[in-house]
């Protein structure tokens, strides 16, 4: 499926992955708040670090000069994890004022996200709760005095309801709750609960039990959907060693080498076997010392979004 980011999106992406000036993928050295979210195993996960500038007697006045970011997830996570960071630096906000910013806030810093993305800016809102706890601890800060409730028990205790992606039911609850989820797959756009093995889905105790036992008997079940067809989708044929390669080279021509083409590169295909890609980056990006970066992270990740899933892309 071909998702339809905005331009912003599309931007910051490729700043990001080009490690221009002002982005801020990496990794604050020391930090005084370091949180993670996700699954790295799953594919899709978040580590995220700050550094504040140190009020000399009221740490709850500490300001976040820096944040940074590491991800392994795709397009819009490294977008989404972007817009937070600039969210956070522009507007000069201490660590507690920040656990202000909601998913929905990244999402309209893009300028909107596709459904099925979402739950990439709820990934970022969680690490920042988790670096939030953790600069509180060594500032010695009491959030419950605060009135502050993030909640980090919901990861460590409680039943595991979404055993792929070690989701609890405490925290599946909150987040249908906060979110509004009414039907399991609003739940796997948002969190990626239910999005893997799908078996979580109907077992007793499960997502829809969950909907049922918030919403009551109006919780609707699995809709149609690209999600519902997604899981569907052993039922149709495979495509062809040629389909499959004449996709990879559509996508490359109409999605890659544009967002190449921007910063003076380009891309040749060598080979294609089966899932795996052989390409070479041309022009700018050959030399460029983020080179292996954008051939993982933008190269790769498009055709894993928009081909499929197996794909592997190796540079020659």
């Amino acid at each position: 499926m071909a998702w339809e980011y905005s331009e912003k999106t599309k931007q910051l992406f490729m700043d990001a992955v080009h490690g221009k000036p002002g982005t801020h993928m990496g990794e604050v050295e020391n930090p005084d708040g370091l949180g993670e979210h996700g699954s790295i195993a799953c594919g899709d996960a978040l580590r995220f670090s700050f550094r504040v500038r140190r009020h000399p007697s009221d740490p709850t006045q500490d300001v976040i000069t820096e944040a940074r970011y590491l991800t392994f997830g795709c397009t819009s996570a490294i977008a989404a994890s972007e817009a937070l960071c600039a969210i956070i630096e522009q507007g000069g906000y201490t660590p507690i004022q920040a656990l202000k910013v909601t998913n929905q806030d990244i999402v309209n810093y893009l300028d909107g996200l596709p459904e099925q993305k979402i739950h990439c800016s709820v990934m970022g809102a969680e690490a920042l709760q988790a670096a939030v706890f953790n600069w509180a601890q060594k500032r010695g800060v009491d959030l419950e005095k605060l009135g502050v409730d993030i909640r980090r028990d919901e990861q460590e205790e409680g039943r595991i309801v979404c055993e792929c992606f070690s989701l609890t039911e405490p925290y599946i609850r909150r987040k249908i709750k906060e979110l509004g989820l009414k039907t399991i797959p609003q739940i796997t756009a948002a969190i990626k609960a239910g999005g893997a093995c799908m078996s979580c889905h109907h077992k007793p105790g499960g997502l829809q039990d969950i909907l049922n036992d918030i919403w009551g008997g109006a919780a609707a079940g699995v809709a149609e959907g690209p999600l519902s067809a997604a899981a569907t989708a052993g039922g149709t044929a495979a495509p062809s060693p040629y389909q499959l390669g004449k996709r990879i080279e559509q996508v490359i021509e109409q999605h890659v080498r544009p967002m190449l083409a921007r910063d003076g590169g380009n891309i040749e295909i060598v080979d294609i076997k089966d899932t795996i890609v052989y390409c070479r980056l041309q022009g700018a990006c050959a030399s460029c010392f983020a080179a292996g970066t954008t051939m993982k992270v933008l190269v790769e990740q498009v055709l894993k979004e928009q081909v499929d899933e197996r794909i592997r892309v190796i540079s020659v």
